[in-house]
């Protein structure tokens, strides 16, 4: 009987789709993601393969990476809230519209088929 508030279900940015190997190249040395293992080799790779696949479910629902990132995150009973960022009015207006998404069994099978192949891809199974 213990909720759990989701804190970065957007990990740092990547979950919005926006990121790209070039783009994270092109970081300033001050920025965080820059030292963060998700954001380096081998696990950079993994993750961009994992987001590919996340925008193909994405567009096929007709909803942004970010709204697929969240619905998916809020379909578990255990998550009461999760917290996410915004930078703009737009960004705000995008990510509070998830809550509304009630993914089907396949696009859930599909997103838990992407998240093992990335953890396999990462630990080199």
């Amino acid at each position: 009987d213990i909720g759990i508030i989701c804190y970065s279900p957007m990990y740092k940015g990547l979950f919005t789709g926006a990121i790209s190997r070039e783009r994270i190249a092109g970081l300033p040395d001050t920025d965080h993601r820059k030292k963060d293992p998700h954001f380096q080799e081998p696990e950079l790779s993994a993750n961009l393969q994992l987001v590919d696949g996340l925008k193909k479910i994405a567009a096929a629902r007709g909803v942004s990476v970010a709204q697929l990132t969240i619905a998916w995150t809020l379909r578990h009973p255990q998550v009461t809230a999760a917290i996410v960022g915004g930078r703009r009015p737009r960004q705000v207006d995008e990510t509070a519209a998830a809550g509304d998404i009630l993914l089907d069994e396949s696009e859930i099978e599909q997103i838990n088929e992407l998240i093992a192949a990335r953890d396999a891809a990462v630990s080199g199974g």
